[in-house]
């Protein structure tokens, strides 16, 4: 007998012992159509030197939401703006009850900055809402494509869905010249009924955003997809190094409380106690002023900024105390006294253990290499996993550049991180 033939009467035989494991193949979108939308969305804003200069509320960002708007209905999607002034496209689910799944991220950019960051997770979540579209798929939770406002300015549309965003924020004048304030009323938002947009702890069934990495990780080990472990926290301060202004030509050196000595100082010892501590964080001082600022008078005031990352807050804690303490040694040995006021805190927010599961398994069946990994940057998951689970989804920056017209992700990586965002969408909505 041969090999065909006994398969038919072992098949015979069988029949009705055991239903053949059936495996469902991964769902793919439409990498041309995904791609088709990013070369479109370059257009907004677009620089001589190959960026954009998309900033919140600016003429760019509006006339970009307009055309993201209309992908969305093109999806059929049923599109609004919430009082906090994010744009939403949403489906229904099909059992009552549960809450929304989200995905999406921002279209806003940094001043000269470049075309994928905020932008290929947003164009991929349309996309996944157009393939289920297409697909003729439902899904059980309802499903929220969003587009927060101002991501880059302060994350201001997912902090106000969390309640973060406070009082003092929305007379804060943005890049386009507008404070927050005006510019979410421009979106369509109500800055005076915020307290209104906030969601509670809860209401969401799950988020997952897709985003480039902005670092050079994975471009730099060949590795297709980054499953995030979690975002860092920020917290920021103003620092005051009070001296002593004085004549620069008169005043010997033995004798002078110079300000910019004990900042110059500050920062090298910020850098030091960051590089010596075991762990991953990052501490930077990112600005600098000294008064009155002329060339022939010592500082008598030196005004800068500190920032420190961690995906730990204690650790964050930790660090600046211990920068802190380095401040205080420095004092009395140049004169100078240090004052600390925070201004910012972005919460740590580690990724639910399960979507970072179904990530996985959704870039295995895909045939793609991944690697577990946190986020350096800041995104809208943060706020978003105050109020239930979230997941994010990384790919490629070519050398690692961003808030940059060179900032680059191939058209590929794109296509690869929106099928891992559709399968991983899918199997949230069917395990939650």
């Amino acid at each position: 007998m041969d090999r065909r033939a006994f398969g038919t009467v072992l098949a015979g035989a069988t029949a009705g012992l055991f239903t053949p494991l059936r495996i469902q193949a991964p769902r793919q979108i439409n990498g041309e159509r995904l791609n088709g939308y990013l070369d479109v969305l370059k257009d907004f804003g677009a620089t001589v030197g190959g960026g954009i200069s998309r900033v919140a509320y600016s003429e760019a960002d509006l006339a970009a939401r307009e055309f993201v708007s209309g992908l969305m209905r093109g999806a059929g999607l049923e599109v609004s703006v919430d009082l906090a002034g994010n744009l939403l496209g949403t489906f229904p689910g099909t059992e009552a009850g549960l809450m929304p799944l989200i995905i999406g991220s921002h279209i806003d950019s940094v001043p000269e900055g470049g075309n994928y960051d905020g932008q290929v997770g947003s164009m991929a979540a349309v996309e996944v809402a157009q393939t289920i579209s297409d697909l003729g798929l439902s899904l059980r939770h309802p499903l929220t494509v969003v587009i927060f406002q101002n991501e880059e300015g302060g994350k201001t549309g997912s902090r106000a869905w969390s309640g973060e965003v406070e009082p003092h924020e929305l007379d804060i004048v943005t890049a386009s010249g507008k404070t927050i304030r005006d510019g979410t009323q421009l979106l369509g938002g109500s800055p005076e009924q915020l307290e209104e947009a906030v969601r509670q702890p809860g209401s969401v069934a799950g988020y997952l955003e897709l985003h480039i990495e902005q670092g050079a990780v994975l471009h730099r080990a060949s590795i297709d997809i980054g499953v995030v472990e979690g975002i860092v926290g920020i917290k920021r301060w103003n620092v005051t190094v009070q001296g002593s202004a004085n004549h620069a030509g008169t005043t010997p050196m033995d004798a002078r409380q110079d300000a910019m000595i004990g900042a110059g100082e500050f920062i090298l010892a910020a850098n030091r106690v960051a590089r010596t501590r075991s762990g991953r964080q990052v501490a930077t001082v990112g600005r600098i002023a000294a008064f009155p600022g002329a060339p022939n008078v010592i500082p008598g005031r030196v005004e800068l900024s500190l920032e420190v990352r961690d995906l730990s807050m204690e650790s964050i804690d930790q660090v600046f105390e211990a920068i802190v303490a380095e401040a205080n040694a420095i004092g009395p040995r140049t004169g100078t006294t240090f004052d600390f006021s925070q201004f910012y805190v972005s919460r740590a927010a580690p990724t639910d253990e399960r979507f970072r599961d179904w990530i996985a398994a959704s870039a295995d069946e895909l045939g793609l290499s991944r690697r577990s990994m946190p986020s350096g940057a800041g995104h809208d998951a943060q706020s978003v996993a105050l109020l239930g689970p979230v997941g994010m989804i990384f790919v490629p920056s070519v050398d690692g550049i961003s808030h940059s017209p060179r900032e680059y992700t191939e058209a590929e990586d794109t296509v690869n991180g929106a099928n891992v965002l559709l399968n991983a969408l899918l199997k949230v909505d069917g395990r939650v």
